[in-house]
């Protein structure tokens, strides 16, 4: 069951999970995740990753709900299709569907990705331009960015680098995003990672810019955030919590981490739900 909120708690929610299996990833994605869970990390996985299983580790997480990631990066990462996802989260309150379009797999994309949200009920989009090897504002992503925003989906887009064998840093700098949010002034865009490692002051600046932009800090290191944006209290409104599992493969490591930070009380609660919850439509 939900821990209960409303008016006196805030959800606790994770905006970017992998759920993909093991054998659905590339070996390099499999090896980061031996490393990371050990050298049964296919076991854990195989035991974690049903849609029962990953509720529960959620649960005993203290995580009320999470935004689960398809990927259709057959050259990078690996195949986790829409469907897959679509299926893993039906009927699972607490799991929250994000489609995945490569805009060179399919001959439509706008309208695959209309299948997914109408056809499938999934609730966001990722979109991984690094991964995939497209500019965020090229001009073929606006028909899906139109779509977003007339039915109000999120679009999360990974920003910054990757680890990850043929990922093109040069296509994932969130300042391509600036040309979108003007665009679509009423587009909820989410950077992912937050420029990771690169381009932090730049996701910062215009997260402050552009009221629909916004940042997720999956795969950063929670106790460093201050390091890496020193102004975080000035955004307490357009920061969300991400744990990147099984990349980050301790979520509750990572939200204690947040919650020891020298920041507000009612920052933080934002930064680990109210912001999200917010931008997903979901109330107490």
């Amino acid at each position: 069951m939900h821990r209960p909120y409303g008016k006196t708690m805030t959800p606790v929610i994770d905006f970017h999970t992998h759920i993909g299996r093991y054998e659905m990833y590339q070996s390099w994605v499999q090896d980061l995740y031996d490393k990371n869970l050990g050298t049964d990390a296919r076991a854990q996985l195989d035991e974690l990753l049903t849609p029962r299983g990953y509720d529960a580790y959620l649960e005993a997480c203290g995580v009320d709900y999470a935004c689960c990631l398809a990927e259709e990066n057959p050259k990078t990462t690996g195949m986790i299709p829409n469907a897959w996802v679509a299926e893993f989260c039906a009927g699972q309150k607490r799991l929250i569907p994000f489609c995945n379009i490569n805009p060179f797999l399919h001959a439509r994309p706008a309208d695959a990705f209309a299948h997914c949200i109408k056809n499938l009920g999934m609730r966001g989009i990722k979109l991984m331009p690094g991964y995939q090897g497209y500019h965020a504002n090229d001009r073929q992503m606006y028909p899906i960015y139109a779509r977003a925003e007339e039915w109000q989906i999120p679009v999360l887009v990974h920003t910054g680098s990757s680890i990850f064998r043929g990922f093109r840093l040069r296509y994932a700098n969130p300042l391509d995003l600036d040309d979108v949010a003007v665009d679509f002034p009423n587009l909820t865009i989410v950077m992912a990672h937050s420029g990771r490692g690169v381009w932090y002051d730049e996701a910062f600046f215009l997260a402050r810019l552009r009221e629909n932009v916004f940042m997720e800090v999956a795969g950063l290191p929670p106790q460093k955030l201050l390091d890496y944006f020193p102004e975080l209290e000035r955004l307490a409104d357009k920061v969300i919590f991400g744990s990147d599992f099984p990349g980050g493969p301790d979520i509750k490591k990572n939200l204690d981490a947040v919650r020891v930070l020298p920041l507000k009380d009612d920052t933080k609660e934002k930064i680990l739900g109210g912001n999200a919850a917010r931008l997903l439509g979901i109330v107490g």
